[in-house]
């Protein structure tokens, strides 16, 4: 792992044993890319690698020059208007009303380790040995600003990350329009764009089109990352597959308004872009004041797509996730959503509890309806105190006696939300974002707590905070149900309106930072109508989130397989939930139902008392099964084997680290007649160990044979011997081991 400066040639080298990245310092002192994607040798020039010449139609940086033009130049963070016509990377509004700039290189620092970023969610390490970072400034002298562009790679990833931050040190203000995290340009478009999109219960769907001239995006304005789109995309080369070729991945750490585009020119230069999306973004900088702009996470891959997921679960794993819970086994929890809504009382919830315990179960979870007035989701929002009529002992009296049952006590929150029929709105009616004069839409019957003011953030953290000091908690579930609309702040004057998308998420994680440091042993989940906010920047905060609102077993199929692309499945919330299923009405077999489940966070969202002594029994196995493979399953390798989206099945394992055990995965989703015989090819064994399968010590099999002949299906192995909506568990262990 190096970053060595080229003095001669202007020239940076940031590479590790994996990957390469080659930055110039271009003619008129701007910064150009030279190369991106797989380790190549170090020499003391690229610039064989610079391309220019004359083009019809062209403008040109210097006078008398017919070579060097911005618009045919591959930048590492362009400007428009000084003859680059594609989009920019950035747009500062000066007080002529110019928005035409000109940062040219002033310094560079290179440094061990990486810096932690203001206020903000990043990736980090535990020594400096672990990443080189390169941090170049580049300077306007006419609008006295600063650039300073971050890179960090790491030692044993093939991630590179990059950041921006703006620097305004004249007298004047200037206003930031634009302000992406990177910018990368590539030599050709010869790639299909990858990308998760959705709606609320078909969250993070893989979806794939072939770049062509123009702008492809995927965004959000909805104040959160969303259902709709991942702030994720991936280039792949048309010939990649799940275990071969080259595919870029880039992901933002980021919860709020997103764009993420790729625009290829008329000469099949694409210039890939993610960070905050300039509508609804408008920040003012006076005198010394600066703006930090979040993290993307870019990982080279030339071993697929499964290559590129590996890296980012490994890295999101074990150094974005953070805290006492990153590396510990999730409890298996219950949750009474599916099974009481707002309709319980202690009785009911002491019932479901106690089976609970009985089958093994670690912890209970109490969701909505709890607190205030919370009878439905019309009242009570925002009165984050116990409703003694549900639950004459209080939270305090409640958490005891499950944890007398020798379980745990979980609790659910929507911090950032309050329904008019509350006593919080009643006292502040001006706390909730709205704008003057206009109608406030309302969704849930809810709306949403100005969390750019920090009168407010601090309410809801004093009334959280006071429950969790008094109560035995050892979970928290943090939901958010609905976006933003019309977004404004009544306490912010004109010119600061664009800044409350950006802030309210900043408020957020103020949030987060405060009850994570107050309650470092208390395990978060963060929920957002299900999948509505599950991206990087939350996972810093919550190790876990619930993947999706959607528990029918199918549906998670593809949902946990889309999510997988970018996030570990650690993270992945995922329960057995009662049928026919709430959201497609679907019935499956309760084996199913936990197969799929399994990898995740595992637990139940049912109530037990109402399953026949057979299927107890099931759970009860089930929980065994989890609490002997949850450890392999939380930290080993995944692989996706077969997709749901292109066939009628679907397949994943996961491999431990050493090779000596994993677990297979394989899902029938609709039966075909008198169908042929198949396999199941695995991945990432060991070519020459020996396995034996579900505890059949008497036949075994080499890792080679496992991998390239495959594993043969039969219907004996499937529950209910394989018909629709049937699965089976391979469970492969090392012989002698």
């Amino acid at each position: 792992m190096a970053i060595i400066f080229n003095e001669k040639s202007r020239e940076f080298h940031i590479y590790n044993e994996q990957i390469s990245y080659i930055i110039k310092i271009l003619d008129n002192n701007q910064l150009g890319n030279l190369y991106y994607g797989k380790r190549i040798h170090q020499r003391e020039s690229f610039s064989y690698l610079f391309e220019g010449g004359m083009r019809a139609s062209t403008s040109y940086v210097f006078e008398g020059d017919t070579y060097f033009s911005m618009q045919h130049t591959k930048q590492e963070y362009p400007s428009y208007g000084t003859t680059d016509f594609r989009y920019p990377a950035f747009e500062i509004k000066q007080k002529n009303g110019s928005k035409i700039t000109n940062f040219e290189f002033e310094n560079f620092n290179i440094f061990k380790g990486k810096k932690k970023l203001e206020n903000l969610p990043a990736t980090y390490v535990e020594n400096e040995k672990e990443a080189n970072t390169l941090e170049i400034t580049l300077y306007d002298k006419v609008i006295k600003t600063r650039l300073l562009l971050s890179y960090t790679i790491f030692e044993d990833f093939p991630i590179i990350t990059r950041s921006t931050k703006f620097i305004y040190e004249g007298k004047e203000k200037v206003i930031l329009t634009k302000a992406m995290s990177c910018n990368i340009d590539l030599p050709d478009y010869d790639y299909e764009m990858v990308h998760l999109s959705g709606a609320w219960s078909r969250e993070r769907h893989v979806k794939n089109k072939k770049l062509e001239q123009g702008i492809q995006s995927i965004y959000s304005l909805r104040g959160a990352s969303s259902s709709e789109h991942n702030p994720f995309i991936a280039l792949k080369r048309p010939s990649t597959t799940e275990f071969e070729g080259e595919v870029y991945g880039f992901s933002l750490v980021y919860s709020g308004n997103f764009l993420a585009e790729v625009l290829v020119d008329t000469h099949d230069t694409s210039r890939v872009m993610l960070g905050i999306h300039p509508i609804m973004f408008e920040w003012v900088l006076n005198k010394n004041e600066s703006f930090q702009t979040p993290e993307v996470v870019m990982v080279y891959s030339d071993k697929g797509m499964n290559g590129m997921s590996q890296v980012y679960h490994k890295l999101y794993r074990t150094r974005l996730a953070r805290g006492y819970w990153r590396d510990k086994i999730r409890p298996i929890l219950i949750n009474n959503w599916e099974a009481t809504m707002f309709d319980f009382d202690e009785e009911i919830i002491l019932n479901i509890a106690k089976t609970a315990s009985e089958l093994g179960i670690e912890l209970f979870v109490l969701d909505d309806g709890w607190f205030g007035s919370r009878n439905n989701d019309k009242a009570g929002l925002g009165d984050w105190y116990v409703n003694t009529k549900k639950l004459p002992d209080g939270i305090v009296g409640l958490s005891k006696k499950i944890e007398n049952m020798g379980m745990k006590f979980g609790l659910w929150f929507e911090p950032e939300m309050v329904n008019k029929d509350s006593d919080l709105y009643r006292a502040h009616p001006d706390w909730i974002i709205h704008t003057p004069n206009r109608t406030t839409s309302h969704s849930r019957n809810q709306y949403v707590l100005d969390f750019t003011r920090k009168e407010v953030v601090n309410y809801i953290y004093e009334a959280m905070s006071k429950i969790l000091r008094e109560a035995s908690i050892s979970y928290v579930k943090w939901d958010m149900n609905r976006y933003i609309t019309e977004c404004y702040s009544v306490v912010r004057t004109e010119e600061d309106q664009g800044r409350v998308m950006h802030e309210y998420i900043l408020g957020v994680y103020s949030l987060y930072e405060k009850l994570t440091s107050e309650f470092p042993y208390i395990l978060f989940e963060s929920c957002a109508s299900g999948g509505a906010r599950f991206d990087p920047g939350i996972l810093y905060y919550a190790p876990q989130g619930w993947t999706s609102d959607n528990t029918d077993a199918v549906e998670r199929m593809k949902i946990q397989y889309g999510t997988s692309y970018v996030y570990p499945i650690s993270c992945m919330g995922a329960h057995v939930s009662e049928v026919p299923n709430q959201q497609v009405f679907r019935t499956t077999p309760l084996e199913t139902r936990a197969n799929v489940a399994y990898f995740g966070a595992f637990g139940y969202e049912l109530d037990l008392n109402h399953l026949s002594e057979e299927e107890r029994a099931i759970v009860k196995k089930q929980v065994k099964f989890m609490k002997e493979n949850r450890e392999l399953i939380q930290k080993g390798t995944f692989y996706r084997l077969i997709s749901p989206f292109e066939n009628k099945l679907n397949s994943w394992m996961v491999v431990s680290e050493d090779k000596s055990e994993a677990i297979v995965g394989y899902y029938k989703i609709l039966n075909t007649a008198n169908e042929g015989f198949k396999r199941i090819k695995l991945q990432g064994l060991d070519e020459n160990k020996k396995y034996y399968i579900n505890d059949n010590k008497e036949e075994s099999f080499f890792g080679d044979e496992l991998m390239f002949a495959g594993i043969p299906v039969r219907s004996e192995d499937f529950c209910e011997h394989g018909g629709d909506f049937t699965s089976v568990i391979y469970h492969l262990n090392e012989i002698n081991k």
